[in-house]
């Protein structure tokens, strides 16, 4: 005769033993979202292929076609402007795109969280002068430095890496010191100001924002497991779409502003050196020009002082529009909100600071 603790058990593992219906198996992904990105990658190469033939016919025959239309002497040299700062900044821009693209796909993070200093306020100074054997535009040093932090590295030293690398790599200091020959001195002005202002953001990180929670900290741009060769095609593509198309405009706007702004406000503007800085700063800010083709667009506003030149380059590779879309994105909107107009503010402080100093 069982007892009513053994009939209850019985009972248990008749329920429990009971075969519940299986549901439906979901569908399988099979092949719904592989749809959509071969569309995207296929829009993506036609789009990068269509840029890369209007950037070649511009750089050609964009002279021949802007005097065979227009007549009017403003216009020829709006035309002749635009295609000689796209012409004189194309190769720099190719060559930091493939450098910054080899750099993302075959150098692992992991090198850097290695050769990094422990202490987070020595890491800094390293992280920033590792920028200048370190090449790669301002659109690849978002997701280098969100990847540093992946690895374990403080904040404040990738922070640090993330404002020194697109500003003072060896292919922006080439194209600076092509596009300001005998002028050895702006050079130096760049590379002084820009390491000076990705260090004193980096300790200013670790004084203010250690251990806050308006940093988001961010995921990896590429899938795990993806090729290293996909990866760097994916970074070449997207690199060149974003950083051509800006150059584009840079340009343009830089001829603009030569030729449609009135000669005298152009005059009295850069005669004010602190409302000159300011100005070519927000210039920089909205234009979001490629750091490899900033400098020539810089040497091509000859009415404003060296100085105010300087704060134009320093500015633009380490807050501007895309920047900020990019940084709010990968590290949250409640960084980007606080980080760029902190650097904006130590950016023109540093271009006045040594731009009396050397130039």
């Amino acid at each position: 005769m069982s007892s009513p603790e053994a009939t209850d058990e019985r009972d248990s593992a008749v329920t429990t033993a009971d075969p519940v219906p299986p549901a439906e198996p979901p569908p399988p992904p099979s092949s719904a979202p592989a749809e959509p990105e071969e569309k995207e990658s296929t829009g993506s190469s036609i789009a990068f292929t269509l840029t890369l033939v209007i950037l070649v016919v511009l750089a050609l025959f964009g002279r021949r076609i802007f005097a065979g239309l227009f007549t009017d002497d403003g216009v020829r040299t709006w035309a002749t402007m635009f295609v000689g700062v796209t012409v004189q900044a194309m190769p720099f821009l190719v060559l930091g795109v493939l450098l910054s693209a080899a750099l993302t796909a075959f150098v692992p993070a992991s090198f850097f969280a290695k050769a990094l200093p422990k202490h987070p306020a020595l890491a800094v100074p390293v992280a920033s002068v590792s920028g200048v054997v370190l090449p790669g535009c301002e659109c690849a040093s978002v997701p280098v430095s969100a990847a540093l932090m992946n690895r374990g590295v403080t904040p404040a030293a990738a922070i640090a890496f993330l404002l020194s690398a697109p500003a003072i790599n060896p292919v922006v200091l080439a194209s600076t010191a092509v596009a300001f020959p005998g002028q050895p001195k702006v050079v130096v002005a760049r590379l002084v100001t820009s390491l000076g202002v990705s260090m004193i953001l980096g300790w200013l990180w670790l004084l203010t924002g250690k251990g806050s929670s308006w940093l988001k900290m961010p995921k990896n741009r590429h899938a795990e497991g993806t090729g290293k060769l996909e990866v760097f095609r994916s970074s070449m593509l997207h690199d060149f779409l974003h950083a051509g198309g800006f150059l584009v405009v840079g340009a343009a706007a830089a001829a603009t502003l030569n030729v449609v702004v009135p000669r005298a406000w152009m005059d009295h503007v850069a005669s004010n050196l602190l409302l000159s800085v300011v100005v070519l700063g927000v210039l920089a800010v909205l234009l979001a020009i490629c750091s490899e083709a900033d400098a020539f667009v810089a040497a091509s506003l000859t009415q404003f002082s060296l100085t105010a030149r300087l704060a134009f380059m320093v500015v633009g590779p380490i807050v501007d529009v895309k920047l900020i879309a990019l940084q709010a994105g990968t590290f949250g909107p409640r960084f980007a909100i606080r980080f760029a107009p902190a650097t904006f503010v130590v950016a023109i402080l540093s271009s006045l600071l040594v731009g009396w100093w050397l130039l």
